[in-house]
């Protein structure tokens, strides 16, 4: 019993370090600029698949056995990259209207999972051809004098044509090279991420196994929490992005540049979900789903730390993970066996889906003495 529940608690804490570092960048973002993204889940999934991506290029060479390594860095970029379209092309837009942020967002990321299963060569000669044709045509635009007479005409013209020419180049693409070209390249299914030699296995002590790569995941966490700490604390641009969370007008005003700042915590928060993707696809396969099983999760992290509180964060990461993960696993179920009763009213929550129902109610009880979470916000931030 007490090895099953050493196991337990220790795959709990996993579980809560890949929680932890999507709620890291979760938090950044909702705690500085307010904005409920509900696409942060997708930017997981798009660092898994990136991972993914990474392992297949690199297997067979002799930098495999530090694919994750590199995969780590490349799916922070590739994440980060996303953010920052994502907050420029449709959040910029919306900032100080939390409703129609939201919907925006979640049509986001029922996009970017559609884009998963039908990406291929020719949706990305598409999407390129279109992208340089019309952002092209108004980079060049937005140089005339009269660029704002003629804007809405424009983008009238540009639009349809920049379509049109884009969707009869894919359709050549396609028929030219066939079923290379239109082929998907990951599909509807789950793909399976290998991990490196390495961190296959695990290490036994006192009779449990704990696995070698939640070891790694656990301690990607700690790396990920310290050089957060490290740069909102002791660079420029941290400081400016507290500055910015704490009184957005105020920082204006001393000439910090807001839009910037936005655009960096997006990017850095966006990073982070991929650098979570990276860990996930190390516990199991990934899919175009992937993101949507920790996306609710996260939140329930950010909410019940406290908004913006790096240190809530922590507590209510690992709290909610390894509580969802002894619920789910029978460990309570074996613990309380001496007692029948409680030991039956654990094993009707000892499944996945109710282990989250469970948690989930505690959540609920728990913000009803603190609302604000465990570490409410104080002094001028509220009033911000």
């Amino acid at each position: 019993m007490l090895a099953g529940l050493l196991n337990g608690i220790f795959s709990g804490i996993s579980v809560g370090s890949v929680l932890l570092l999507a709620a890291l960048g979760l938090a950044i973002v909702f705690g500085l600029m307010g904005v409920i993204n509900m696409a942060h889940g997708e930017f997981m999934m798009l660092g898994a698949y990136t991972t993914f991506v990474i392992q297949n290029a690199l297997k067979g060479t002799p930098l495999f056995d530090a694919y994750i390594f590199i995969a780590l860095i490349a799916a922070f970029i590739v994440t980060a990259i996303f953010g920052i379209i994502l907050e420029r092309g449709v959040i910029r837009y919306l900032y100080g209207r939390p409703l129609e942020t939201l919907l925006a967002t979640w049509g986001v990321s029922l996009i970017l999972q559609q884009l998963v299963r039908s990406i291929s060569w020719q949706l990305v000669t598409l999407i390129a051809v279109f992208c340089a044709l019309y952002f092209g045509a108004m980079w060049i635009l937005a140089r005339r004098p009269n660029y704002e007479q003629i804007r809405g005409w424009s983008i009238a013209i540009l639009l349809p044509l920049s379509a049109a020419v884009a969707l009869a180049v894919s359709n050549t693409v396609g028929q030219l090279y066939g079923l290379a070209a239109t082929k998907p390249w990951f599909g509807a299914q789950n793909v399976d991420v290998t991990a490196p030699i390495w961190l296959r296995g695990g290490l036994s002590i006192a009779g449990t196994q704990f696995s070698y790569a939640r070891i790694f995941i656990i301690f990607l966490t700690i790396a990920a929490v310290l050089g957060v700490f490290w740069f909102l604390n002791k660079t420029p641009w941290g400081l400016r992005i507290r500055a910015v969370t704490q009184n957005r007008n105020m920082s204006a005003c001393l000439g910090i540049p807001t839009q910037k700042v936005d655009a960096l915590a997006f990017a850095i928060g966006s990073g982070l979900a991929g650098i979570a993707g990276c860990a996930v696809s190390l516990l199991g396969s990934v899919g175009p789903n992937t993101g949507q099983n920790y996306i609710v999760d996260t939140f329930m992290i950010v909410v019940v730390g406290g908004v913006g509180k790096l240190v809530g964060s922590i507590i209510a990461a690992l709290a909610i993970g390894t509580a969802s993960y002894i619920i789910g696993s029978n460990v309570l179920v074996d613990a309380f066996s001496f007692f029948p009763p409680l030991s039956e009213f654990f094993r009707f929550f000892s499944t996945i889906s109710m282990a989250k129902v469970m948690v989930f109610a505690l959540i609920i009880v728990f913000l009803q003495f603190r609302p604000a979470g465990l570490f409410p916000q104080k002094g001028r931030t509220v009033d911000a």
